[in-house]
């Protein structure tokens, strides 16, 4: 596939903040890519870097294989801070004078107006508009041009849940005609809804970067100690046991407790009633390793 956008090192230091950290990505075309992180973690930072807001202190980046230049951004499409409306004009007459500022077809607003569901509300004045819809016509004006990629920096926020939902359906209808998407969000539930690849950041740093299916996956380890239900010591070797268990990947003992790494899709409490079943009560049951999704609510939660 076709790599969009790839940045190599990229860094930016204000003063003695360090906002953007050695930043490493790739972005293929027709994926959907989100930059999850809490508040702070340098994803605004970065997306200004990318659209040539702001200048990176050190490293480079480079789309459709081509260092950035004014032509190149030109195939991009962005909504970063709210863009200025004229509120006495409708929302008709801000893409025409948003089109003619780009040089883009006005021929293409009609089916922009149509992809954010404001066809009917055109020609109503900007004013009017509700805090969803004004976002929604944000989106319009960065696809007037009918750019490749299109660029979201917290698309969703301030919206109630409906808003939400509808700009979650207008992402996903855009990903679906082909175009390529780099969003930024701080809620993981809005990056595993929509995109199908994401990397983490926190404090300006890479964490992780992959595919949105693998949120869910991570092995667990399990530590186990156990006796009988009457209280007694198990007697015989524990491991065989633990061995007999559908879900056990592999068993180590280590200080007398015994971990047990699990295989995807099964969890401490499908190991502790399989022991109860053998009239065996755990005694220590401790899930040790995290799933990616335990692991990403924690480092948005940093924020907080």
């Amino acid at each position: 596939m076709e790599t969009v956008l790839s940045i190599q090192k990229l860094t930016k230091n204000f003063g003695k903040l360090c906002a953007v950290n050695q930043l490493d990505l790739e972005v293929k075309r027709g994926q959907v890519f989100g930059m999850l992180g809490p508040n702070g973690s340098g994803k605004t930072t970065t997306l200004g870097m990318l659209m040539g807001v702001t200048n990176p202190t050190s490293g480079s980046f480079s789309w459709f294989g081509e260092p950035s230049t004014h032509l190149t951004r030109k195939k991009i499409g962005a909504v970063l801070e709210h863009p200025i409306f004229y509120p006495y004009l409708s929302g008709q007459k801000n893409l025409e004078l948003n089109a003619m500022i780009k040089g883009a077809n006005p021929a293409n607003i009609a089916k922009v107006l149509d992809i954010v569901e404001l066809s009917a509300r055109k020609d109503d004045k900007y004013r009017t508009y509700s805090l969803g819809m004004k976002q929604r016509l944000a989106i319009a004006s960065a696809l007037v041009s009918d750019p490749i990629i299109l660029i979201l920096d917290e698309p969703t926020n301030g919206l109630d849940p409906m808003g939400i939902a509808e700009i979650r359906e207008i992402v996903k209808r855009i990903a679906a005609d082909g175009k390529t998407i780099i969003l930024a969000s701080h809620l993981l539930d809005e990056v595993q809804k929509v995109c199908t690849h994401f990397a983490v950041l926190r404090r300006g740093k890479l964490m992780h970067s992959g595919p949105v299916d693998e949120v869910g996956k991570g092995e667990e380890t399990v530590e186990v100690m156990a006796h009988l239900a009457n209280g007694q010591a198990y007697q015989d070797d524990l491991s065989v046991l633990l061995q007999q268990f559908v879900g056990s990947a592999t068993i180590k003992k280590e200080n007398g407790i015994f971990q047990v790494m699990m295989k995807d899709g099964f969890h401490s409490q499908d190991l502790n009633k399989f022991l109860f079943e053998k009239g065996i009560i755990s005694s220590h049951l401790v899930t040790k390793k995290k799933t990616l999704e335990r692991q990403f609510l924690e480092i948005l939660a940093e924020a907080h």
